[in-house]
């Protein structure tokens, strides 16, 4: 892989609930909806479970092959191999969320993580 190695990791507040940030990091169709910059191919399960595996479009061009490697009630952790070879970890409690990112890309990673991070904040709030 060509790249540089990088790792960000970034802790927000973020008015909502475990179970509510459990199911918009989980569940596909609330992923789909508030990761606005990624495409996703049809045919994902309802939920992410370890073992599923799919290849998404950051920016509608770069592909990143993602393994669920682990969902816990409180994280979730992908395997990123080919725009991103490395990790993207989750963690959320009530009234925040977690996202821990590394690995090696020509992709400037810690933009896509803080814009994610603000995507899934505006997401919530339209919920209420």
């Amino acid at each position: 892989m060509f790249g540089t190695f990088q790792q960000s990791n970034i802790r927000i507040e973020i008015d909502a609930t475990a179970t509510q940030l459990q199911q918009c990091l989980t569940q596909t169709g609330k992923l789909q909806d508030w990761l606005k910059f990624q495409r996703f191919p049809a045919g994902l399960p309802d939920r992410l479970t370890p073992g599923v595996h799919f290849t998404s479009h950051s920016g509608f061009i770069i592909p990143i092959h993602q393994t669920v490697e682990l969902v816990e009630e409180h994280r979730i952790r992908f395997l990123l191999s080919q725009g991103i070879d490395g990790f993207h970890a989750w963690a959320w409690g009530d009234g925040w969320v977690q996202s821990e990112i590394e690995g090696v890309s020509l992709l400037p990673i810690g933009i896509g993580q803080t814009a994610s991070l603000m995507l899934l904040r505006q997401y919530v709030r339209s919920l209420e």
